[in-house]
């Protein structure tokens, strides 16, 4: 492997997993602070941990390629964007098919958090796309 690859990827992954912390414990803070009562279908590390994994596939995918000469990232970026969404509707499959009225927390838990991560998927994958 190149240094310039393993450079990247820790970084990367750092920054990840100290974003990852304090998102985290923020989230649970809000969730005891504001809906202490409410029990959720889907354990929050579980949506955590779907977070990290799926962004660490996609960005060392992604700076992989990149590493082995192939500038071109936009179009596989975006074949697994599309494969990252099926894997969210599979994953939050047992909240839409659970007998619960109230869905609406567990859809946010999981929501506003993809959304947090898109966001620095997409900021750490610029940095390939700006280098062509």
């Amino acid at each position: 492997m190149e240094d310039s690859f393993k450079k990247r990827q820790i970084l990367f992954s750092l920054q990840l997993l100290i974003g990852s912390a304090i998102l985290y414990l923020l989230h649970i803070y809000l969730i005891n602070a504001l809906f202490s009562a409410k029990t959720f279908i889907i354990p929050l590390w579980n949506i955590y941990v779907f977070h990290i994994i799926s962004v660490l596939v996609v960005y060392t995918t992604i700076n992989l390629r990149f590493s082995n000469g192939k500038t071109q990232v936009f179009n596989p970026f975006i074949l697994l964007m599309i494969l990252k969404m099926i894997l969210s509707i599979v994953f939050l499959l047992p909240l839409f098919l659970s007998d619960t009225t109230e869905k609406i927390g567990d859809t946010l838990n999981f929501f506003v958090p993809y959304f947090i991560y898109l966001a620095f998927e997409v900021y750490g994958i610029a940095q390939f796309l700006m280098a062509k």
